[in-house]
């Protein structure tokens, strides 16, 4: 597999995005905001989406955007989009969503456009939320874009402010014994970024939960393990278990490509 090497990007470049991560970062709305979030049993929850952008092997400029939306909480497949892309914008540590967020909105707004009816509730999104070097990951960018309530899903921890994967926090993950054990990912400014939440009973890895747009932490951490069947939450599994299937294309995790995903 051809590695991935970095681009040269202006500083100029890098400057505007800055600005449009500080810009939009003000409309991030990191609590509760939908009628079902207050409802008892979550009753008006009826649909669960899940994307990602995963890159072709060899081909760092070829990609599959994916959209699949769930019923909730049977976690039935009621929708799926796969559109392969071509990726221009370059790879830069903490700037992934000027790479990757473009495609996500617009499957978002091809299945607006096509089934307003399917329209998720809530997203879930391969990357982080909050958890991020100025606290506008991914999730946080395409919940602003779309205005949907986003929750940062992340199978690595991104070591910012003093997060570190140290013989802590191991000891930490030791001590997640069952599905649903978490603990806060408190950096060293003492700011809750996130929390660390075990899915599952057969797997001790855990996932790394944080805040996109319009939910809370707690909400966030609830709606993920409500949604595991195995580690990896239903709405994005069965994205992964579709480019599985795919000689081409290959998931975040098994593209062998992670300092893609380390450094949303």
């Amino acid at each position: 597999m051809a590695k991935m090497g970095p681009k040269a990007v202006p500083p100029a470049t890098l400057r505007r995005w800055e600005r449009e991560q500080a810009r939009l970062r003000a409309a991030v709305v990191p609590e509760d905001t939908e009628r079902w979030q207050r409802e008892p049993g979550w009753a008006g929850l009826q649909r669960v989406g899940g994307v990602d952008l995963s890159y072709v092997k060899g081909d760092d400029g070829s990609a599959c955007a994916s959209l699949v939306v769930l019923s909730y909480p049977g976690l039935e497949v009621l929708y799926e989009d796969y559109r392969m892309v071509a990726v221009s914008a370059p790879y830069v540590a903490g700037f992934l969503a000027f790479r990757e967020v473009p495609f996500l909105v617009e499957s978002v707004q091809r299945l607006e456009q096509e089934k307003p009816e399917l329209r998720p509730q809530v997203l879930l999104v391969d990357g982080n939320g909050l958890l991020h070097q100025r606290g506008f990951g991914v999730a946080c960018h395409l919940g602003v874009l779309t205005d949907l309530p986003c929750v940062g899903v992340a199978k690595n921890l991104l070591h910012v402010d003093g997060l570190v994967k140290d013989e802590l926090h191991k000891e930490q993950i030791r001590s997640l014994q069952k599905k649903g054990d978490t603990f806060p990912l408190t950096g060293t400014s003492g700011a809750v970024l996130g929390m660390a939440l075990r899915s599952c009973n057969n797997s001790y890895k855990p996932l790394y939960i944080s805040v996109g747009h319009r939910i809370c932490l707690e909400t966030a951490v609830r709606l993920v393990k409500s949604c595991c069947k195995y580690r990896i939450p239903e709405p994005i599994r069965q994205v992964e278990k579709w480019l599985v299937g795919q000689p081409d294309v290959a998931p975040a995790h098994h593209r062998g490509q992670k300092s893609t995903r380390l450094q949303l």
